[in-house]
């Protein structure tokens, strides 16, 4: 049984990586921390966990989790995860980082989160765990930066067309709907019951920072330079993320059919046991990927205008966050993709 420790585990991406480790068959959860509930057992402050977790809540020590854990999933608001992972990775553990600290280079980082970027070498080490497309490189990886949410909806979507050059990667424009979860537990105005209860608003028009990371590693994944109009919308519900893509088709493309592109996804994902590329036809809703590591992908080729039409669909706080994170960590460790995340959906 390999040691884990989740750093803090009181927000709504570290409780939940909490849930999917306390039943991974190989691992043994022995430290949570989190700084606001320190003393406490995480059971009390999160009863659904009573009997399956029931570790007392620790203050951050890097020195006592080195001691503890052999690999340390850190669930922290940006910025934090500067400080933390290479404290943990100077005394040797492993890290899985759920934030937005390593996921895109220093200069991109500066400009659109406004914060100082961690020290070149650490960013370097980092891989970028969109597991899909990052395999190789995660299994043989000390740090893992594990993907947002929305690029994670995005990327999934988009990089099979960008890489086969089925759309012109210049054109892309991205619609993104996404659960108030994704907002983190922290208070704010605008996540309160009153603000988000039958509203549906945009936000970060223009200025999210999961732009610069969509368009940069659909670069490295795609292989070709991409631009894209990203647009993030809060949906008054509490999981789930549906993105709609649209990209001007290349040429050679016009005249396919969407079974063409279908099939071009079902190859590139043979082997990815967590992607279900639709029908011709059928579109994937979010309450389909509710409490799972799954990502749903609808096709349709607009022949009318000439687009590629990409409908993307997961749970924010699953394959968008704690259950890409354990999908990783089950890939650097050399165990089966699917370890303590085999679950079917809930519904409805």
């Amino acid at each position: 049984m390999v040691r884990v420790a989740v750093v803090g585990a009181t927000g709504y991406a570290g409780v939940e990586a909490v849930r999917l480790l306390a039943r991974h068959p190989e691992v043994s959860l022995v430290a949570v921390t989190s700084d606001s509930y320190a003393g406490r057992p995480i059971s009390e402050v999160y009863p659904h966990l009573r009997g399956w977790v029931d570790l007392v809540l620790e203050a951050y020590d890097a020195d006592r989790l080195a001691e503890a854990a052999e690999v340390v999933f850190l669930a922290l608001p940006a910025g934090l995860s500067t400080e933390c992972a290479p404290a943990l990775r100077e005394r040797g553990r492993k890290v899985i980082d759920l934030g937005g600290d390593f996921r895109i280079p220093g200069n991109l980082y500066r400009e659109w989160y406004k914060k100082d970027p961690p020290p070149a070498r650490w960013q370097e080490e980092a891989v970028y765990g969109l597991t899909e497309w990052a395999r190789e490189a995660v299994a043989g990886a000390d740090f893992v930066s594990n993907p947002g949410c929305y690029p994670t909806a995005t990327l999934l979507g988009l990089v099979p067309a960008v890489r086969a050059g089925v759309v012109d990667p210049g054109s892309l424009v991205i619609d993104a709907k996404s659960g108030v979860t994704g907002a983190g537990r922290g208070l704010s105005l605008g996540s309160h019951f009153s603000e988000v209860y039958e509203n549906f608003k945009a936000y970060k028009v223009g200025v999210h920072q999961h732009t610069p990371e969509i368009e940069y590693h659909l670069g490295v994944f795609g292989g070709r330079e991409a631009r894209v109009s990203f647009t993030a919308h809060l949906v008054p519900m509490n999981r789930g993320i549906l993105v709609t893509a649209y990209g001007n088709l290349m040429p050679e493309w016009r005249n396919a059919a969407t079974e063409d592109v279908v099939q071009l996804y079902r190859e590139v994902y043979a082997g990815a046991p967590f992607v279900r590329v639709r029908p011709a036809g059928e579109w994937p809703q979010t309450k389909e990927v509710r409490g799972t590591n799954l990502c749903d992908i609808g096709l349709a080729v607009e022949g009318r205008t000439g687009r590629l039409i990409v409908v993307s669909v997961i749970d924010n706080l699953v394959k968008g966050a704690a259950g890409q994170a354990v999908q990783n960590l089950n890939v650097m460790m050399g165990w089966p993709e699917d370890a303590g995340l085999a679950a079917v959906p809930l519904y409805p």
